[in-house]
Order: structure tokens, then C-alpha cells, then sequence
């Protein structure tokens, strides 16, 4: 089993910036990437960001290119999403996932989740 537990979350305006963290514990598998996925109310879990194990590759949506970096660090088991240039409509509780698959083909229901942490960007 995996935990995940997310941290960072909160209110900001736009054009701010945030840092979320996700904190990884329990038997992890060396092929393991980790991403991040965000919902909002009605709407689809939907894909954001995600990179692999060693963290030399990663993929984003187009919506959160230039403005959002994903990083990982390995001996400590954790993921960062570095969003900048926040918009009302990145507004979503987002979560943190771990999964076997390509960090091209996440799903948005397989691998490990943590709880989600919200992320509100208004004026």
C-alpha cells in the first residue's frame, strides 16, 4: 500500500502562486511516476501534470504549460507542483497520484490518490 498526503493548498489571487506538495510513504515500486490530477464540482477528474520516477521527464496539459512545474524528489519520495500565474479557472481540489502507467497515459482512476488538497484563486 501507498499513502499520499497532499499539503499547500489554500486561497490566492489571480496571478499569484502556490506550491503543492505531495508526501509519499509506504511500498513504492522503483517504475512508479507520480502526478497531479484536479476536479472541480460536476466536472471529470482531469489530468494536469505528472513525471517519472527519476524525474528527468515530465508532460503537462497545454492549459498549464509555462506556468506550472512539476518536480520530484526521489530519496524523499515527494512531488511538487509549482503553479505561477494562477487564473480563477485553475480554481479545483487537486490530487496527487502514483501510478505504473506512462506519464503520457495516467488515469484518472488507477494507481494510489491522496485526499486532495483545494486551490482557490479569486479576488
Amino acid at each position: 500500500q501507498v499513502q499520499l498526503v497532499e499539503s499547500g493548498g489554500g486561497l490566492v489571487q489571480p496571478g499569484g502562486s502556490l506550491r503543492l506538495s505531495c508526501a509519499a510513504s509506504g511500498r513504492m515500486f522503483r517504475s512508479a511516476n507520480m502526478g497531479w490530477f484536479r476536479q472541480v464540482p460536476g466536472k471529470d477528474r482531469e489530468f494536469v501534470a505528472a513525471t517519472t520516477w527519476s524525474g528527468d521527464a515530465s508532460y503537462y496539459v497545454d492549459y498549464v504549460k509555462g506556468r506550472f512545474t512539476i518536480s520530484r524528489d526521489s530519496a524523499r519520495n515527494t512531488v511538487s507542483l509549482q503553479m505561477n500565474s494562477l487564473k480563477p479557472e485553475d480554481t479545483a481540489v487537486y490530487y496527487c497520484t502514483v501510478q505504473g502507467a506512462s506519464i503520457f497515459t495516467m488515469s484518472k482512476t488507477g494507481g494510489y490518490w491522496g485526499q486532495g488538497t483545494q486551490v482557490t484563486v479569486s479576488s
